[in-house]
């Protein structure tokens, strides 16, 4: 699983390298984002109505309805932010955001954090040129339209696709990572049919990957601004 990751992109950076027309930006004049937690603003490349890439704000997470068992009453929905690529094609609450929602979730580095008290963050990345290369998760987008936080809220709602980890992540977090589409596969992931889609859904190589930075206390991608 992944509950936090970095995009340190430009917005302009991202248009060029997502190829997404100045006029689908809404993200405007975007600071970058060296922490991205849930239920924060989450970036994403997604496609308009009529099948163009446009650049979103997101909350990340969907939106999850809780109901208190002590009284019975709505509390605080839960923002589920990851989406196990063993349950996109079978659960109702995946199932069609995986079919007709897909989407890309731009970043610069993901964080999984290794034992605790104190804990020890590892923050990952690819491989290639300058500091912290971009890269694009695999991500699933919904709308919302309800009562959040007390106060009634329309958003777009994003979650990242995960999968089984790979030989340097599985150090640690053994059990999930973050699916890393290879850029060649952007255009698949949005547009195509499920089947070639759900393809897509595997460990990045571990060899293209690299570790940044590791330590006690490090919930911010430092290296990243």
């Amino acid at each position: 699983m992944c509950n936090l990751y970095s995009n340190t992109m430009p917005v302009a950076a991202m248009r060029q390298l997502f190829a997404v027309y100045a006029s689908n930006d809404q993200l405007g004049n975007a600071e970058p984002l060296p922490a991205i937690f849930p239920k924060g603003n989450a970036p994403v490349v997604a496609l308009t109505d009529d099948g163009q890439r446009a650049l979103w704000n997101t909350h990340w997470g969907f939106v999850l309805p809780q109901i208190s068992k002590k009284t019975g009453k709505p509390i605080q929905p839960k923002a589920v932010n990851n989406a196990r690529d063993d349950k996109l094609r079978t659960s109702p609450f995946w199932k069609t955001s995986f079919v007709e929602r897909r989407c890309l979730i731009p970043a610069t580095s993901f964080c999984e954090a290794k034992g605790r008290n104190p804990a020890t963050y590892v923050w990952f990345g690819v491989t290639g040129e300058g500091n912290r290369p971009p890269f694009a998760f695999a991500g699933v987008w919904r709308a919302f339209n309800g009562n959040y936080g007390g106060e009634q809220r329309e958003m777009v709602t994003s979650s990242m696709v995960t999968t089984t980890p790979n030989a340097l992540v599985r150090d640690t977090h053994p059990d999930r990572m973050p699916v890393i589409l290879h850029p060649e596969d952007y255009e698949e992931w949005l547009t195509g049919r499920p089947e070639p889609a759900f393809a897509l859904l595997r460990p990045f190589p571990a060899e293209s990957m690299v570790i940044h930075q590791s330590g006690e206390g490090l919930k911010f991608d430092k290296g990243g601004l």
